[in-house]
């Protein structure tokens, strides 16, 4: 197989699990390059890989062409444009950029230098969320017309994280973190929406980057989709709750991938490495074509954050379609202004 040398900008939590472990694991990578400013832990499972002391070194020595940059959000506009100037396709860790007007530069730079730009949107290849997907494609609850989409923690003492928490620093907060990922996924099933109204702040103190977030996304077909986080949910809802002009949908979120890969789970290369449920994790309650209700009890099938790396690779060797590009995701860092705004001044934003 085609290997593709690819640099690691960090070895912080998101880089231990959600990316050396599918880039040591997939036979068309080959991970050369990691960067650790003061410690050599990725010698014990990556003994392969270069050890550089900062982003300009590993960019400026190293033999890659990937770069993944998973460092904190306020450095990847930096990060991203250096490598880009360098000549390396990028893979950037959501949040793409702390606003939509760096997520636009970067979109355009890659562009200019005929090079690639992904978001990391592993969430897309999460198992409810591909459940939710495949009920609605099917067609049996019919048009959407009311949606929730939820991503509730109970975390209410304070990480330590100045990156995640700190009100000061641009691009903090449960909105960035954790709307992303909902923003992308209700623009995945239904597009980019019409208007929206957002209420953002911070439940443990103006001392704290928001950690509550509502966003209402308004669509032009009546279509209402609620995007709800908090951080004092110690029982949780259902994740996804769908309801259609033929019947409702909801959905636990069951998807275990990180917690098993921090727990050592191997990501085996071509195979479901995640364990199966238990139990089924989702309820379909619609009228059937008798104008009958059925009543269903349904179970996910899993996800894999390896057919992520799947599809890069199948992009840079075959030309098959990049996940989450660059381009796309400009769309949710323009909601996530919106919301900002919207939560600010206390009324509907248009996109």
């Amino acid at each position: 197989m085609q290997l593709v040398k690819t640099g690691l900008c960090a070895f912080g939590m998101s880089g231990k699990i959600f990316h050396a472990p599918f880039l040591k694991e997939h036979p068309g990578f080959f991970l050369s390059a990691i960067v650790e400013r003061n410690k050599e832990e990725s010698k014990e499972k990556y003994s392969d890989a270069t050890i550089y002391r900062s982003v300009e070194e590993m960019l400026q020595s190293a033999d890659i062409e990937l770069v993944v940059v998973n460092t904190p959000v306020q450095t990847h506009f930096e990060y991203t444009k250096l490598a880009l100037e360098a000549g390396k396709n990028v893979i950037v860790e959501k949040p793409f950029t702390v606003n939509v007007s760096e997520a636009q530069e970067l979109v355009k730079l890659a562009e200019e230098k005929g090079l690639f730009l992904s978001v990391y949107q592993n969430r897309r290849f999460d198992r409810d969320y591909l459940q939710v997907q495949k009920i609605i494609n099917e067609g049996r609850i019919g048009n959407s017309k009311e949606v929730e989409i939820r991503f509730d923690r109970f975390r209410t003492e304070a990480s330590g994280k100045a990156h995640k928490e700190n009100p000061e620093a641009m691009g903090s907060g449960s909105l960035h973190d954790l709307g992303s990922h909902l923003i992308d996924q209700a623009t995945q099933y239904f597009g980019l929406p019409e208007k929206l109204f957002a209420d953002v702040f911070s439940m443990k103190g103006k001392e704290f980057s928001n950690d509550y977030f509502e966003i209402i996304l308004f669509y032009q077909n009546d279509l209402r989709v609620r995007l709800k986080s908090s951080v004092f949910t110690k029982e949780a809802h259902y994740a996804y709750a769908i309801h259609g002009d033929k019947g409702s949908f909801l959905q636990e979120r069951t998807d275990n991938q990180e917690n098993e890969l921090a727990a050592g789970a191997i990501p085996e290369y071509g195979k479901d490495w995640a364990l199966p449920l238990k139990e089924p994790d989702g309820i379909l309650n619609f009228l059937n074509e008798n104008k009958e209700t059925e009543r269903i009890l349904t179970s996910s099938e899993p996800g894999n954050y390896m057919n992520y790396y799947q599809q890069i690779y199948e992009f840079i060797v075959f030309g098959y379609a990049l996940p989450s590009p660059a381009g796309e995701i400009v769309r949710n860092m323009k909601i996530i202004d919106a919301a900002v705004e919207s939560s600010r001044e206390g009324r509907v934003v248009y996109l």
